[in-house]
């Protein structure tokens, strides 16, 4: 009997329809109720209907941030299109794979991995009993070869068919037994995890993570367009708005839904949207208004493959350029990016907080990889109370809505606030807000708008600054999890280094990020893009900019710890060279 792991990697496959995502989601529901960690990424196609699916999911006990460099566990429901995984999903002579021998022949990808096979005649088991089907079965043979108790998987399964009747239910049932029975018949042991330490979790999706905590900001209007792979946050903010006096509004469109937005906010409902790379292209001249008006707005941008349509379903960090320069115009506004999926909701509800605080448009860039990652995570912490906007005190006499201040933030009058009428316009205005084509007019309206963004005190959460080492690593969103992974191995290998993962990519805090790069002699800019783009702007603001190297690469895949500690470990042979 092998010791217990610490983690394990297995992933489903099937065509679409097969119900490999929700076998996942049992699976990974059924880890939270055992008191373990977990998160769930997904592969798909772009159809709508079929295709391939992949659920990848990685169990352990603590929390994880990132997919496992291969895996132990694959088990193919049928191998129809399983050849567009086969760049995704890394098998080795340590794997398993479980397979139906009717479902297909064994791809020659999993064939030349190394992996064992071990076959389960599904498809004819499920035949064996009314109703049920292959899926449930996959759930209870791989529950058990994991050490997964029986009764937690029912309960799961119980709670997930409950509106669709007491026969779905008993059939799930019976698919289960006849799993776990599959599963004391095979030679297969040691994929057993070990108990993880007690404590308060969430079992929670990016997406619905992000609406949380743009909730508790303060947000309680939401107008948007349903996109790829953001349509998750305002369908979760479908239901929370209208419990604490809120209104969703699906748009007809992107241009629609951010416009909304603003005049949701210009009336003093603080508002978002929430899109992908294709809507924020189209929400690029609204931005505009909404920085020249200064108005409070967030933004929730989940970002995948590009550029037009692109990649639906992969996870790509190829906005950046976009959400940082996206206008005409100087045209100043923030950009957040969470770390992680547990990072989610207190970076949403920290963009509102500083859109509403700095008058003006707050990008959370997101991307496909977080926001549709499900995962059993510690309680984050929100960071205390929203802060709200200005607003002008009544009564008010000669008030003059963009009137310059010591940090640059003026006060906002709510429409109907006896003295406070003024024009929110695209236009260049003066301090009372009419439209102006005096040069001193527009000059002191950009210095100022600039000025509140770059004076006001972020303070420490700028970007999370872990690890010693004279070589750092620079990242931002998803890829920090690989990071983070990525350098624990190497401090256990005495190749120390430091992680400066970026939350606040605009305004950027140069000082902040030289006085974290003291002492490194090179920093290595990890991204998931073609061009490098975050290399390319940090080369721009940063003292000794030769300091710094890349490592892109686009999506669809996603970097491993693994291929992470290669690139550092051949940056570490390179100076001693």
């Amino acid at each position: 009997m092998t010791n217990p792991r610490q983690s394990l990697s297995l992933a489903l496959i099937g065509s679409g329809g097969a119900g490999v995502m929700t076998a996942g989601q049992v699976l990974l529901d059924t880890a939270a109720r055992c008191g373990l960690y977990g998160l769930m990424t997904r592969s798909t196609g772009p159809q709508i209907r079929g295709g391939e699916a992949a659920a990848i999911l990685r169990l352990a006990t603590r929390q994880v941030s990132c997919q496992a460099d291969s895996l132990d566990v694959l088990l193919a429901i049928d191998f129809n299109q399983a050849d567009r995984f086969s760049s995704e999903l890394v098998l080795n002579d340590c794997s398993w794979v479980i397979a139906d021998p009717a479902e297909g022949e064994v791809p020659a990808w999993i064939k030349e991995s190394g992996a064992r096979l071990v076959e389960v005649p599904m498809a004819e088991l499920a035949k064996a009993e009314r109703g049920v089907r292959v899926n449930t079965i996959a759930i209870g043979l791989v529950g058990a070869l994991l050490g997964l108790a029986a009764e937690p998987t029912r309960a799961v399964l119980e709670s997930l068919f409950a509106a669709k009747g007491s026969r779905l239910i008993e059939a799930a049932g019976k698919g289960l037994d006849l799993g776990r029975a599959a599963a004391a018949g095979l030679a297969i042991d040691g994929l057993e995890l070990d108990s993880a330490p007690a404590g308060k979790r969430w079992l929670v999706t990016g997406n619905e993570a992000t609406g949380f905590g743009a909730l508790a900001g303060g947000i309680r209007f939401c107008a948007a367009y349903p996109i790829t792979p953001s349509t998750e946050i305002q369908e979760w903010l479908a239901g929370a708005l209208p419990q604490v006096g809120g209104t969703l509004v699906q748009a007809e469109d992107e241009l629609a839904s951010i416009n909304m937005c603003i005049g949701a906010s210009f009336g003093g409902v603080p508002a978002m949207t929430a899109t992908s790379g294709p809507g924020l292209s189209l929400m690029v001249e609204a931005l505009g208004l909404a920085t020249a008006a200064e108005i409070p707005l967030l933004v929730a941008n989940v970002m995948r493959g590009g550029p037009s349509t692109g990649i639906p379903t992969k996870s790509e960090q190829s906005d950046l350029n976009l959400a940082l320069h996206g206008a005409h115009g100087d045209a100043p506004r923030l950009v957040i990016a969470p770390t992680d999926l547990g990072d989610c909701a207190p970076s949403a509800h920290w963009a509102v907080s500083l859109a509403e605080q700095l008058q003006c448009p707050a990008i959370l860039l997101s991307d496909q990889f977080l926001g549709q990652a499900r995962g059993i995570i510690d309680s984050p912490a929100l960071h205390g109370a929203a802060t709200e906007r200005r607003r002008a005190s009544e009564p008010l006499s000669g008030y003059q809505r963009f009137a310059a201040s010591a940090d640059g933030i003026a006060e906002m009058a709510i429409p109907g606030t006896p003295g406070g009428g003024y024009t929110a316009t695209g236009l260049s205005h003066s301090i009372s807000g009419r439209p102006s084509t005096v040069a001193a007019d527009h000059l002191a309206q950009l210095a100022r708008r600039q000025h509140k963004l770059d004076a006001f005190d972020y303070g420490p959460r700028w970007a999370d600054l872990e690890g010693e080492g004279r070589i750092a690593m620079i990242c931002f969103g998803s890829v920090t999890g690989a990071c983070r992974e990525a350098m624990a191995r190497l401090a256990e290998a005495g190749q120390p280094v430091r992680l400066i993962a970026l939350r606040l990519l605009s305004p950027l805090q140069v000082d902040a990020l030289n006085a974290a790069l003291d002492g490194v002699d090179q920093a290595l800019v990890i991204e998931q893009n073609h061009s490098a783009q975050l290399l390319y702007y940090l080369k721009s603001r940063v003292d000794q900019p030769g300091r710094l190297q890349g490592l892109a690469r686009p999506g669809p895949l996603n970097f491993r710890a693994s291929e992470i500690v290669e690139a550092i470990v051949n940056l570490n042979q390179e100076q001693a060279a």
